[in-house]
């Protein structure tokens, strides 16, 4: 695998793997990867969304060549800033070598739910 452009690729866990969702809110299909978020303090708490969990690790999915238009459908969609943040963590492709790219985090009021 090439390594990915970070600013256009996303690390998905959760709903957002679901094809059907991610065309509903894209308006297409994207390319996809499998991946596994190398940072060992967050975990997939439930399977909506990742938080601080010791050692956990997370498989998801890649999703590249994202826009700037995809990510303002996205950012509404896991509604941005009041539930989720976007940032930038370290994940690793299939080959299990380093990307880096953006993934949704939960914000205190997500958490506060548990």
């Amino acid at each position: 695998m090439t390594r990915c452009a970070e600013d256009s690729t996303l690390f998905v866990y959760g709903s957002l793997i679901d094809e059907a969702r991610r065309t509903e809110l894209l308006g297409r299909i994207v390319a996809i990867a499998p991946a596994t978020q190398l940072t060992t303090h967050w975990g997939v708490r439930a399977t909506s969304y990742i938080r601080a969990q010791g050692n956990a690790v997370t498989a998801g999915r890649l999703r590249f060549d994202l826009s700037a238009g995809d990510f303002l459908e996205l950012d509404r969609y896991e509604e941005l800033p009041t539930l989720y943040t976007r940032e930038k963590i370290a994940v690793a492709d299939a080959t299990g070598g380093p990307q880096r790219c953006w993934v949704y985090l939960p914000t205190p009021r997500t958490v506060s739910g548990d």
